[in-house]
């Protein structure tokens, strides 16, 4: 018989669906986008300005933010954890990217609701 150890935080499955869900949320975002740029191309800053003075474009536009940052910190942290075989380097990758992860969010906050 062979005895299996289980290591790590058994992300698995979870993350595997939120990656799937965070990527649906980019493509929709991204194709609506497209769509209305196409439908009715901003001809200037104004423009553009106008399209991100409305409060559910914002909203949006965080979302697809937050989905692509989650998205990629799993794929990161799997390719790390995958490849990277010194505990002690892992950790420090982890840390580098995950202040930066929340660094981006808070200027895509800024950004957004900066207007």
């Amino acid at each position: 018989m062979v005895d299996r150890v289980v290591v790590g935080a058994h992300y698995g499955l979870r993350d595997w669906l939120v990656q799937r869900i965070t990527a649906v949320v980019m493509a929709v975002y991204v194709v609506l986008g497209v769509g209305y740029v196409l439908w009715q191309p901003p001809a200037d800053y104004a423009a553009w300005h106008q399209i991100f003075a409305d409060q559910a474009v914002k909203t949006f536009s965080l979302l697809f933010l937050l989905s692509l940052f989650y998205h990629a910190w799993i794929g990161v942290r799997d390719i790390v954890m995958d490849y990277v075989k010194p505990a002690s380097v892992r950790l420090v990758i982890h840390t580098v990217v995950i202040l930066a992860l929340v660094l981006y969010i808070i200027w895509s906050v800024q950004i957004l609701w900066g207007m």
